[in-house]
């Protein structure tokens, strides 16, 4: 059986990313994301293509037990070795008085309860086959608050201490937790691209994409997932940033 990189939140960037670089490894690639069927197959068609393993799997994280079942089902294609939780928390920039309390508590949901119930439902597997991988994506927003950014800042702290407190538990049973603030724009068309929209996210693209290196590339990052999750447990790395070489470090930005 093919060890397992579970992919929760995989769309065009980052996480087809990781998923295509792990099967280029062996691994069996399952990838999950909320919508659009169609370019989830195409993910796992490419992944096909280049002789790899994958499935893909149309997931709605906060739905209850959604993730829970997920874990039991890809436990069933082989075993899980590694986790990416890179399901997004972002809900827009909104003022004190338009963000509710719904769009707080989604936020919430996104960002620490759904990866506190996947740690649940997949480390005591992990934990019975001596060691595992859990990767989290994450944002400036984890350790920067912003005006506009209630919401978006308070589920990215929440999911940094989560992964410390996960670490603190499991790290001596071998459980690798490793999180991930991506401090930058990402090129990334099924997230930055619908949030700024086509015509800005193109604009975008000319000024700072292709050779300017000026937007993170989701095939680079990759690249530094997939050495995480190979990391002898002598010399783990916990947390790290990833930024373009033109921004600047999230700690030398003022508050907005």
């Amino acid at each position: 059986m093919k060890k397992v990189c579970l992919i929760i939140g995989a769309g065009a960037g980052i996480g087809g990313s990781v998923g295509n670089r792990f099967a280029k490894e062996g691994y069996h690639a399952a990838l999950c994301r909320r919508s659009d069927g169609n370019g989830l197959q195409a993910l796992v068609n490419r992944i096909e293509e280049e002789g790899g393993s994958a499935s893909g799997h149309l997931l709605n994280a906060v739905e209850d037990n959604a993730l829970e079942t997920l874990v039991t089902a890809v436990e069933k294609i082989g075993p899980i070795d590694t986790v990416l939780f890179n399901l997004g928390a972002q809900i827009g920039n909104r003022s004190l008085e338009t963000t509710t309390l719904k769009n707080f508590e989604l936020g919430w949901k996104m960002a620490c309860l759904g990866l506190f119930r996947l740690a649940k439902a997949v480390i005591p597997l992990m934990e019975s086959r001596g060691g595992g991988n859990l990767l989290v994506t994450s944002a400036t927003a984890a350790v920067r608050g912003n005006a506009g950014q209630h919401s978006h800042a308070a589920a990215m702290g929440g999911r940094r201490m989560l992964c410390q407190t996960l670490n603190a538990e499991y790290a001596s049973r071998g459980i690798h937790v490793a999180h991930i603030i991506v401090d930058g724009a990402v090129d990334a068309p099924d997230t930055l691209g619908k949030m700024l929209g086509e015509t800005q996210f193109n604009a975008l693209r000319q000024a700072r994409g292709g050779d300017k290196d000026g937007l993170l590339l989701p095939t680079k990052m990759a690249e530094t997932y997939f050495h995480l999750a190979q990391q002898h447990r002598s010399a783990w790395t916990h947390e790290l940033d990833l930024r373009s070489y033109t921004d600047l470090a999230w700690w030398n930005h003022e508050v907005h």
